[in-house]
């Protein structure tokens, strides 16, 4: 049998979503039989659904009985009975109808056990797809599911209460609805959300580790060797790090978004924000990238990008970005996912919704890449792996009529309006010194810049042996992979630099100039490191400060009046020393291990 290639986390999380929602869809049919419910019977689906949630809780001592049962009879037995069709993903699955017999070969701690089927053939399946087989009663439980399948379906269509389902498949089946009718199913039986909106598949990556980060992609990446770096050289000629081209660098503009269509009364909006990333059609490439967006009460449906603010730009608001790849991949585009923070009226439950998703494709069917311009993206509704679902189904794309109508319809269309920007030599410049693989804000470049000069200096210049893998002694690089995940703190290391640069001889600002001086790029370094020492330090550790939180509008203010009014107090005494040694000021203790910056740790290992 061909090795199992290993599933991409999007894959894996698709799939999980599409076994949860295929139960919850076949719990929600039985309710259907006898056609379309009333608008003013979508809400008893979910006060039933929490009865009926409510009334297996009641017997959860006697299931629990039956569920040992069952784990005996699995223990013993090695036939499975399949309880819904699936169909084999890729190379190494099985195929199977439901009903169908299948004996267990092995069963694998990931969920997927390898199967044979009556014909003989082996494959991996989901275990969520699976339930005991027991020959004796198989006949009589099917007569008697069938039977309880028409009262269920009778008693929920005359709007009586729904009987409790006794099978052992009421298990997965509750679990799914405790994940998702509790959530976004209910939401839009509800009429809170339209149909079109989903949990957002990028914040679920992004919870689960550190791999669609950007602190990860900063890092140096290792050759396949694993005895050099791969995007990280030292060029002796101009004592810096070797600029390094890439396939793919440009910087994207966020303009707007139009005609998003609005959540219910029944949840409150905390954010609204676009995520991106580099996606081949199968699996992302990059790091995840956020921009919040902003919008009047006026026109709710519009959001926009960038606005006129007094001081400097939080980066978080910032809709210019850089992307750079060197992916191979002809079908190498970036994904777009617009998405709301929410919190629910009435229980308090916090999420994260998907508005809509579009893929722009950066290369042509020839392999020539894409004409720097404007352009005009409607969304799609669902998930990246979702065909033909709309955002909104009351605004349909396949509009009938005359000409006028439908041009009034695609009007009403969502979409997103981004524009890409071909570079000019500076700029050029200076994304040639960041990794192969990021996405970020133009505001930010400059800081990440001398980061990796630093990362050079450290790693390829000064260290005494390149086979040597110990700690090494660098507040820096230890902690300045942490403001990517705090935005406000990364603002305000900019406005100190801000400050600092001005005061500054001319002949010192340039970062990026082919007749840069060795000297004045040691001079701007020390400096640099002056002022990251004075402002970035003392707010990691500060006491003070609250937890960085996403979306949360009180935190987020309290965070910023601490970082403003210690800004304040260095500029006013020339510095952060008079602040460290005042009483007020209250410090976290921390280890020296903090300041260190593990080699072997930190290195992104990357076998291609």
């Amino acid at each position: 049998m061909l090795a199992r290639r290993q599933r991409d986390p999007l894959q894996s999380l698709q799939r999980r979503n599409q076994e949860l929602k295929q139960q919850v869809d076949d719990l929600l049919s039985e309710s259907r039989l006898k056609g379309a419910l009333e608008a003013s019977k979508r809400r008893d689906i979910y006060q039933r659904t929490g009865a009926l949630t409510e009334g297996e809780d009641d017997d959860s001592s006697a299931e629990e009985d039956e569920e040992e049962e069952e784990e005996d009879e699995e223990a013993t037995s090695g036939e499975y009975i399949a309880v819904g069709d699936f169909t084999a993903q890729q190379v190494g699955d099985l195929t199977f109808k439901k009903g169908e017999i299948l004996l267990i070969i092995e069963k694998n701690p990931d969920g997927w056990w390898m199967a044979k089927n009556a014909k003989g053939n082996k494959g991996l399946i989901p275990r969520t797809y699976l339930e005991p087989y027991n020959k004796e009663e198989d006949q009589e439980s099917s007569e008697e599911g069938s039977e309880e399948d028409v009262e269920v379906g009778d008693e929920t269509a005359e709007g009586a209460e729904v009987k409790q389902r006794t099978d052992s498949h009421w298990s997965a089946v509750r679990k799914a609805i405790s994940e998702q009718i509790n959530t976004v199913d209910v939401l839009t039986t509800m009429g809170a959300i339209p149909a079109g909106f989903r949990p957002s598949t990028l914040f679920q990556l992004l919870e689960e580790g550190n791999q669609f980060r950007a602190s990860y992609f900063l890092q140096p990446a290792l050759t396949t060797s694993q005895l050099a770096f791969r995007d990280l050289m030292w060029d002796a000629k101009t004592g810096s790090i070797r600029s390094r081209p890439s396939r793919v660098s440009l910087i994207l503009t966020l303009w707007s978004c139009k005609m998003i269509p609005l959540p219910g009364a029944s949840i409150q909006v905390l954010s609204r924000h676009v995520r991106f990333c580099l996606f081949d059609g199968n699996k992302v490439l990059s790091n995840i990238h956020t921009v919040r967006a902003t919008w009047q009460p006026k026109t709710p449906k519009t959001w926009t990008f960038s606005p006129q603010v007094t001081g400097i730009l939080p980066c978080l608001l910032d809709g210019d970005c850089f992307i750079r790849s060197n992916s191979s991949s002809p079908d190498l585009g970036i994904l777009f996912e617009l998405g709301i923070s929410y919190i629910r009226n009435s229980t308090g439950e916090r999420g994260e919704l998907s508005c809509g998703w579009v893929f722009l494709k950066l290369f042509d069917a020839s392999g020539i890449p894409i004409p720097a311009k404007t352009y005009e993206l409607f969304l799609n509704g669902g998930t990246p792996y979702e065909k033909g679902v709309e955002v909104d189904p009351s605004v349909s794309r396949r509009a009938h009529g005359s000409v006028f109508h439908q041009m009034m319809t695609v009007r009403r269309q969502p979409q997103l309006l981004v524009k890409l920007r071909s570079l000019n030599r500076r700029s050029r410049n200076m994304l040639s010194l960041l990794p192969e693989t990021l996405i970020g804000s133009m505001c930010s470049v400059h800081l990440l810049i001398f980061y990796r000069q630093i990362l050079g200096d450290v790693l390829l210049k000064d260290r005494m042996s390149m086979h040597s893998a110990d700690l090494i002694s660098n507040p820096v690089l230890a902690t300045f992979p942490k403001l990517l995940e705090q935005p406000d703190i990364m603002d305000a290391l900019r406005s100190s630099w801000a400050e600092k640069e001005s005061t500054l001889k001319r002949s010192d600002k340039p970062l990026v100039v082919p007749v840069f001086s060795q000297r004045d790029k040691e001079l701007l370094k020390a400096v640099f490191l002056l002022v990251y020492h004075d402002c970035v330090l003392p707010l990691l550790h500060s006491a003070l400060l609250p937890p960085f939180r996403w979306a949360e509008e009180e935190t987020e203010a309290a965070r910023w009046k601490v970082i403003a009014d210690f800004l304040k107090q260095n500029r006013e005494n020339e510095g952060a020393l008079q602040a460290l040694l005042s009483p007020a000021g209250l410090h976290e203790p921390f280890d020296i291990s903090e300041q260190t910056y593990d080699f072997l740790g930190e290195i992104r290992k990357n076998a291609a």
